[in-house]
Parts: structure tokens; sequence; C-alpha cells
């Protein structure tokens, strides 16, 4: 192994400087005639490190390896330095990512928005099989921020990227690919090619792995990737012109004049000012050896040259030939055909009996909602079978699992709720897939649906904090909400019901706003779930009348009579919703003797005999801004008004939470009700919440 570094120039000229001036200092009687030619020599070979300097934009950076023993690389997952000096990569281990770091970092910007300077690499690389073509996945050359790449996934990802980041703008990270299996799902274009990659595996330029004949221009000769010996891959960047060549031929051939791959692309917004040189591969589902024999690079020149006379020997695989193979045959033929059979039969058991799990409920009228729809097996394999230690939510509405969808790696909630009729789950459908489509910072994000043997699946974003109501009544682990998280959760449903009611295409009525349906992000941002009783019509539409849903407490009055939600109904049970965040008092309670308490009839006592802040939840122990719950309770008090005229919307509602406009006072007419006897006159007493509608 050789490792250069080409600062020398500079420290020889600085030296001779340094020495010359010395003597110049030493010498102060010589004549006047020597002085000046001194001093003239002086100023040409200061004006030479000047020019220099500016010339080269900074000391030029290299290294060359020749073969890898003693190298101070760095490594991780399956790469290895070998006995020979060889760098392999894979070591016979599947899916199992191995990267090489060149150790110290290149400076590829002379400030943090500066251009990228011009660079060459060069290296010479074998990829070996014992199985002939048999083809594993191949490795890349790429340059990177950072030297922690262990959130790559294998496989299609080459040890570079995953799912969720493939493709982003913030990966700052440049490759060259040598692949040798087609993937598709990443614009692959054969199992045998080379591709310039940025900051995603699609390509932004790829060809078929060969060289072109500078003797015949017009003739390319194709190289196989697998078992074809060494070859050398030539990868140049240019800063004035943003060329990107990657040339590539056999070991020992010179480097041919016309590039595989030609592109521009300003990697000036790509690397970052300090970035690491490296090698990345994972040989798939099939046993491969990657090697990298010898590793150059330079900035700001041509990479040095790499002697193949200097570079160590590949190892000599065992290769299974015709005979060999003969052999092998005659003896595990009759073996594997019995295997085989047995094989056949179970799978074909396991497939029916997996099919008769899955089996899914699918009508012709559900196709224009495919988009939405979730595989039950999907669901399944996210909850690992709905086991209980990922429920997170049971009672009337059905169960809430936790899960990982596979495919995706997302956290979902899955809520599985009951029913029992086709029209009904029809429209249902209908509703949640345009509910699907709503996009607020302050509601949760319904995803799709399945529908199963009786059952529907919701599938919704998966909130970190859980349910308000969980926070509010000392059933979470976590520590309790303090005021300014409490106020501040109020003014997110707010704004929520707000976008519901007034800014989307149509409007949507939730008809079950209460704590328990409001959940928590990791920020304790506050965001309304649970659409199932949700119902949306046309702005300027009058709502038709519908079966009365809801829960108990936080149902508007009126609704029993006409049977039609509103928005003003919403508002009702965001008055109740906003009353119980403040008093961490559920709306309705029994006391020690079983006599019924309503939250708002309490609130409401105490407003009328000045002591409304005696209502504030004693674990805030005190420890609240008076203004702001003084103008909650208020607001909760007017909002869950009897009378619906007498309601705010809920743009009101925003602008005096927003302090832009003053609360009005209560109507004396507010203090002539009780709801408990209002509950009591329309029934609600024996009435009981569905758990669908």
């Amino acid at each position: 192994m050789q490792l250069q570094n080409h600062s020398a120039p500079y420290a020889k000229y600085k030296s001779l400087f340094s020495e010359l001036f010395c003597k110049i200092q030493a010498h102060k009687a010589m004549s006047s005639t020597k002085v000046i030619v001194s001093f003239l020599l002086l100023l040409l070979i200061s004006l030479y490190l000047l020019d220099f300097s500016t010339a080269s934009g900074s000391y030029p950076e290299q290294f060359i390896y020749t073969g890898f023993t003693g190298a101070n690389l760095t490594l991780d997952g399956s790469a290895k330095v070998i006995s020979s000096g060889l760098l392999a990569l894979s070591r016979d281990k599947l899916r199992k990512n191995g990267h090489a770091f060149h150790p110290a970092p290149m400076r590829f910007r002379h400030s943090p928005n500066g251009t990228v300077q011009s660079f060459s690499v060069s290296f010479v690389f074998s990829i070996l099989s014992s199985f002939g073509d048999m083809r594993g996945h191949g490795f890349a050359f790429f340059i990177a921020p950072t030297m922690d790449l262990s959130g790559a996934f294998p496989i299609q990802f080459l040890g570079l990227f995953n799912g969720t980041n493939n493709g982003s703008l913030s990966n700052h990270l440049f490759a060259v690919e040598l692949d040798t299996i087609q993937n598709t799902e990443v614009g692959d274009i054969d199992n045998n090619h080379v591709g310039i990659d940025v900051n995603s595996l699609n390509s932004v330029k790829s060809f078929t792995a060969g060289f072109h004949n500078d003797s015949k221009s017009d003739l390319f000769t194709s190289l196989p990737l697998i078992g074809g010996g060494p070859m050398q891959i030539w990868v140049d960047y240019d800063a004035k012109s943003t060329q990107i060549n990657v040339t590539l031929a056999p070991l020992g051939m010179s480097k041919p004049v016309r590039p595989l791959l030609s592109t521009t692309y300003d990697l000036s917004a790509v690397l970052t000012q300090q970035a690491y040189l490296g090698f990345s591969c994972v040989p798939g589902s099939s046993t491969g050896h990657h090697y990298v024999l010898g590793w150059s690079f330079a900035m700001n020149s041509v990479a040095p040259i790499i002697d193949p006379t200097k570079l160590p020997e590949l190892p000599q695989l065992p290769q299974l030939g015709p005979r060999s193979q003969s052999k092998l045959l005659e003896t595990i033929l009759p073996i594997a055909s019995v295997v085989l059979i047995l094989a056949i039969g179970i799978v074909g058991f396991l497939k029916v009996r997996k099919t008769y799990m899955h089996k899914e409920v699918r009508e012709a009228w559900e196709v224009e909602y495919g988009p939405h729809r979730f595989a039950y097996k999907d669901l399944f394999g996210a909850t690992k079978g709905f086991k209980d230690k990922h429920l997170i939510g049971a009672g009337g509405f059905g169960r809430v699992y936790k899960g990982v969808i596979p495919t995706s790696k997302l956290e979902v909630a899955i809520k599985r709720v009951a029913y029992d009729s086709e029209q009904a789950i029809k429209e249902f459908v209908a509703e949640v897939v345009s509910l699907g489509h709503l996009q607020h910072r302050n509601l949760v994000r319904l995803l799709g649906y399945c529908r199963r043997k009786g059952e529907l699946l919701l599938v919704y974003d998966y909130m970190e904090n859980g349910s308000l109501d969980n926070q509010l009544y000392g059933q979470s682990s976590k520590p309790g909400l303090d005021w300014g998280q409490r106020f501040r959760i109020i003014k997110d449903i707010a704004s929520g019901l707000l976008y519901l009611h007034d800014e989307w295409d149509k409007v949507v009525i939730h008809r079950d706003v209460k704590a328990s349906n409001v959940l928590l992000d990791e920020e304790l941002n506050g965001r309304l779930g649970d659409f199932g009783l949700a119902r949306l019509y046309d702005h300027g539409n009058n709502p038709q009348t519908t079966n009365v849903v809801g829960t108990v407490g936080y149902i508007a009055p009126e609704v029993l009579h006409t049977g039609k939600a509103t928005t003003l109904t919403d508002v009702f049970g965001f008055g109740v919703f906003v009353l119980e965040v403040v008093c961490g008092q559920k709306p309705i309670k029994q006391d020690s003797e079983g006599n019924q308490l309503v939250l708002v009839d309490w609130v409401l006592q105490n407003w009328h005999k000045k002591t409304v802040l005696d209502t504030v939840d004693i674990k805030l122990q005190g420890n609240y801004d008076n203004k702001e719950a003084c103008l909650a309770l208020t607001l909760g008090l007017l909002c869950s008004h009897p009378f619906p005229d007498s309601r705010p919307n809920m743009r009101q509602v925003m602008q005096y939470l927003d302090g832009d406009m003053p609360l009005p006072e209560l109507h004396p007419s507010y203090f002539n009700f009780h709801m408990l006897a209002l509950m009591e006159n329309e029934g609600f007493n024996s009435y009981i919440v569905p758990p669908h509608a």
C-alpha cells in the first residue's frame, strides 16, 4: 500500500524562502548590489508561492492505495481488509451492509457557500461468484457528509439509503453504482449497468457496463461486472463545466478517451464543504465476493495512476463445473423430489389457510376507492396478528391497535369497528375516503380503511402521546399537562374545527368533539381525531336529518328535536370540551350520594357567584394565567349555551382566543337553565351511543 499527500511543493519553497531571508539578515555588510539581487530573488519566490496558491485554490489533496495492507480505513458491517491486501466488501454474509471509508474527510469547498472543486477518482475492482453468473446486488463508490450510514437498507438501496430518505435533498450524497441486479422500482435499465446517482438510487444517468473503442469510436464493447476479471473505473468532475464523466475498462487497458457515461450536474448543490469518500456493498440474496484492489483520488488534478503490477492478486474461488454438478444432481435429485412434493403440499395448505384468514370483503363499487384501501394481511402483519400487547385503546367504538406497516415502516393506529348494513357501510366508506383528503396540522390524518367479515378497519396516523383524556385523568404515566399546554391544545382544536367548518372544500361536522377524541403528538400538539361519526356536505347546503349520535354530555339539546347535526352542534361539544380541559372534570359524573353532576351547571353556578376560578383543575395547584383561565371558562359557557343562536361560530371562537375580539357578556337568560334538567327532559338519561352510524 502506498499513500501520498502532495503538499510538498509548498513546503519546499517555504523552506527556501525562510533560508534566504535569514541569510540576508545575517549579511548586513554585503554590497548593495548583492542586497538588491537577493531582494529580487526573494520577491520572485514570494510571487511564485502566491501564484501557486491562487492557481490551485488550495494545496492539492490526493491519495493512492495499491492494496490495503496496513491502510487506516474505517470499516463497518461486512467490510474487511483480508491478508492478501484486498479490501473485501461482502465476505459471504447475505443482506449485510459493508462500508469502507478513507479515514479523513476531503475539503470539497473553500467555504460553506463556495463551489465544489474539481476532483478525480480511480479504483480497481472485481466481483466474483462461486456460481458463475448467479447474481447478487452490486456495490457503489460514494461521497457522503458522514460515516454513519447505519439507517441505510440493504438490497436495492445498496447500503446508502432507505425507503424514506431515498431521493431526499438532505442526503448530500453522490455515488457511482456498479449494479448487477435490475430493480425496476428504482428505474434500473438492466442487470449489468453503471449509474450516476445523486441523493437517490434512481440514477441521474446510467448505461450498460462496457467501454468505447478509441480506434473505432462507434464500437462499444460490453463488460460483465460479475466474473469478468479486474476492471478499472475513473470518475472525473470538472468544476467549471460541472460535467461528470465515468469511464470503465479492463485492468491494464489505458483509459478510453470517450467515457461510458457523461452528464452535467452541479455538485455544488449536493456535496458539503467536507465529505467522506468510500465504498458501500450488500451481496443480496446470493453469495457474492466484492473486492477493491486499488484506489486513488486527487483534488483539482488527475487521480494518481494505479500501477497494476503492485496490486494484490484475487483469490481462486471454487467453481462448480459440469462434472461436479452432475454428481451433485445424482445424489440430491431423488431427495429433492420428495422434499419438493412435501413442500408443495405444505405450502398449498398454508396458502389456503392464510387466504381464508386474510379474506377481505371487496365489492365492485369500491374500485374507485382503491388507493385508500389497505390489504388486511398488511394490517394483520403490522399488529403481529392484532395481539393484545399492541392494544392501545378500547371502548364502545371498538378496539384500537398500534402497528407498523411492513412495506413503508409507517407507524399507524388501526381501529376495528363492527358494521351490519351494506348500504350503511357503502355510505360510510365513501365519506371515509373523502375525509382522507383532509390536510391540517390539528387533525389526525385518516389514511384509509379495510373491510373484512363484518368489521371495518380504519387506519390513522399514530400519535405518540395518546389521547388527551389519559393526560387529564391520570391514566398516563407521563407528567400531567401544565396550563400553557392546556390552553394551546384548546386553540389547536379550535383551529382544526374552523378548518372543518369553513376552510375545506366541504363542510365537515365532526359530531363527537371530546377529550378522548383529541390525540397528542410527540410535541403535545392537539389533533382532533376519530371521524367515524363525521358527516360532510357542500357549503351553502343544509345538512340532512340523521340518527342521533355522539357522547352523552357533549350532545347539544336541539339535536334530539331535529335529528340534525350542524356546525353549531360541534360548537356545543367544543364548549363542553373547553370546560373539561380547564376544570379537569368529565362532563357528567356522580357525587358520593349518587346524584348526577353536570360540568356546565357547576361552572355556571360558580360564574354566578363570581367564584369561577374555583373550578380550575386543582392539579394545576394555582399555576395558571388568571386572564386566560377566565377567557377559557367564559368561552366554554358561551359555546355550550342551550340555544344554538346564542353560540359563536368557530371563526369567532378563534378571534376570541387570539385576542382579536373581546368576549361578549353571558346573556342573563343563560342563568335560567340547568343542563341536567334539559337532558332529563329530552331523555338523555337513557340514551345509549351507538358505536357507529
